[in-house]
């Protein structure tokens, strides 16, 4: 989950290099350091905390040179500190390594080492990086990565560089991300995209049990066995102020205010002429499929609960949605009739991409909901449908979200017309309510200085609790998210039919509910509930569709979406909450964008 980025070229590293972390800060911000090769020297400079701690302590020094590599941290072996910063030499300041993943024999390798007189200041797994590179140099930086690399177990990606090898920096990826920016007299290593999109738009993905010698106008790419390999680089569509604030005072808002774009985006290419819906990349055959696994974690798995339902109604499949974290532990039966579909919005999730190697070891096809072109789990499926919701910068996913949905809801129209287990009539209304999401979305945002005003209630709670029934109690479990992930306020999302099983004895005088009743089938039974609320004493924020007055005589707050199908009602209520989060986390005086303890890119297990 940590950052990386290296620089090689003409023009001076250290901007360069300070730019590309403040890109990649969401990944991680425990701690933040550079080094720069220098007049036959490796220039060290790290601290705990936020990049601009790095920059303050900078300030006022000379760094020079124009090969360097940095690192912005999220702390896995060894508290944030400034001994535990990355980089990380080795003792005799010659080697420096960057590193994002964990290396799970390092206490072994740092006891091998230790016996031969290597020591270790930090608490770190990188340490001993540096140090086993060191063991086998001779004087070919190269070859000693290779021969370390045999004995390194577990998931990295690593930047490293050398003063006797001033000329290149050496690329390293097992699991974790890494790409390879190419320019002309200069080339740029970073873990996503984001962080050089300034200087260049055309990428190489390292794959997986790849190294790549990069110097400032030739790379090389190769095996761990040091096999070469050709790959071109592509070109990356989406500008750069797509990656900046662009006026917003966070990126947060500015990502929830992008979601009619980003849905009509995602949505409008894959209707054609005839109002169809069309997915190139995806089977066309079902006949065989007697069940669909989702697996996603944290939103991703929320979106695919909505995602179970819509497939379950329109295409008529079993499905489970299983939490990446588990699914392998469950036993679960797989076989090559079973059909599993993996979201992530970065592609790179780990347990998500271990629970899909999983699928495909046992025989099942994949395909995966993504937003990061190129990623892993794109790569390693054998369809994708990608959300073309353009960059997520903050930690909190927002515009992901609705995009994952919208293709769900796609997904399970086009199953269904494959397994003629829809009308012609229900498929068309169906979409055509799909393509109103952007204009519905738009309507949602506008209630904006309502919601803000309504998050004041909350802002100083101890407790929040939403409440929904089916769909709506999928949205109230990302609802209960976003609000602990930015406010740090606890909440949690009930089943509403569950709230007679414990939870109502929670609800006293004045403690916030958040009652979803968008589900016009469910409306009484929720209602019910929202009655249930009140004779505690508790203040009920209710959203419903326009239309439904009658909740107003029940609720101390209703807030309204527009009129919209039953199933498809989560994209919209799901701004709503979003925008909710995000006052009350702002009237807080929290960090929206990067709450503590949390990164972007869950790249470790």
């Amino acid at each position: 989950m940590c950052g990386i980025i290296g620089y090689i070229g003409d023009k001076e590293a250290q901007p360069i290099l300070i730019q590309g972390l403040k890109r990649l800060e969401y990944r991680g911000y425990d701690s933040a350091g550079i080094a720069v090769i220098d007049k036959g020297k490796i220039d060290v400079f790290k601290c705990k905390g936020r990049i601009a701690n790095l920059e303050e302590k900078i300030k006022f020094s000379k760094i020079h040179g124009n090969v360097g590599i940095a690192h912005t941290r999220w702390a896995t072996h060894g508290e944030p500190s400034d001994i535990n910063a990355h980089p990380h030499l080795n003792q005799k300041g010659n080697i420096a390594v960057v590193h994002n993943g964990i290396i799970e024999n390092y206490l072994e390798l740092r006891k091998k080492l230790a016996e031969k007189g290597y020591t270790f200041l930090s608490e770190t797994d990188t340490e001993v990086i540096p140090s086993l590179i060191d063991y086998y140099y001779n004087g070919d930086l190269k070859e000693a990565v290779l021969t370390a690399l045999k004995e390194l177990k577990g998931s990295f990606a690593l930047a490293i560089m050398s003063k006797d090898n001033p000329d290149e920096i050496i690329a390293v990826r097992r699991d974790s991300p890494l790409v390879i920016g190419t320019g002309k007299g200069e080339n740029f290593i970073a873990s996503d995209i984001t962080a050089v999109i300034n200087w260049t738009k055309d990428v190489i993905i390292i794959e997986n049990s790849e190294v790549a010698v990069v110097k400032k106008d030739s790379l090389q790419l190769m095996d761990f066995d040091g096999n070469l390999i050709e790959r071109e680089p592509f070109e990356v569509t989406w500008n750069v102020g797509e990656s900046q604030k662009g006026g917003y005072e966070h990126f947060m808002l500015k990502e929830i205010s992008e979601q009619p774009k980003a849905l009509k985006d995602t949505i409008s290419p894959r209707i054609d002429e005839s109002g169809n819906i069309k997915l190139d990349e995806f089977p066309t055959n079902f006949d065989n499929v007697n069940k669909i696994y989702i697996i996603a974690c944290g939103t991703a798995y929320h979106a695919g609960l909505v995602g179970k339902n819509l497939i379950e109604k329109y295409a008529k499949i079993p499905v489970s949605v299983d939490i990446a974290s588990e699914f392998r532990y469950n036993n679960p039966f797989i076989d090559k009739n079973t059909f599993m579909i993996i979201i992530s919005q970065s592609g790179e999730t780990a347990d998500t991409l271990a629970a899909l190697r999983l699928g495909r070891k046992k025989g099942a096809k994949i395909l995966s909901i993504c937003n990061v072109v190129g990623s892993s789990i794109p790569r390693e499926s054998d369809y994708c449908v990608y959300t073309w919701a353009g960059p997520e910068i903050a930690v909190a996913s927002t515009k992901a979200y609705t995009t994952q949905v919208a293709v769900l809801a796609m997904i399970s129209l086009y199953i269904g017309k494959l397994r003629k287990t829809i009308s012609d009539d229900e498929y068309t209304k169906v979409l055509n309510e799909i393509k109103s999401f952007p204009q519905k979305a738009e309507s949602v945002l506008k209630m904006e200085s309502e919601i803000e005003s309504i998050s004041s209630y909350i802002v100083n709670q101890k407790d929040v609790f939403y409440i929904g029934r089916s769909i709506d109690y999928y949205v109230a479990m990302e609802g209960s998210l976003k609000l602990k992930e930015i406010s740090y306020i606890h909440s949690e999302a009930i089943a509403a039919g569950e709230l007679k099983h414990g939870t109502l004895a929670l609800v006293e005088d004045g403690v916030p509910v958040i009652a979803l009743a968008t589900q016009n089938r469910l409306f009484d039974k929720t209602l019910s509930n929202i009655k249930e609320v009140k004779a505690r004493g508790g203040y009920v924020i209710a959203i419903a569709k326009k239309g439904n007055k009658e909740i107003e005589k029940e609720a101390d707050v209703v807030l309204y979406i527009p009129e919209i199908i039953d199933e498809l009602t989560a994209p919209l209520s799901g701004i709503l909450l979003q925008l909710l989060a995000y006052y009350a986390a702002k009237k807080k005086g929290c960090d929206i964008d990067k709450p503590r303890n949390l990164a972007k890119s869950v790249t470790v297990e």
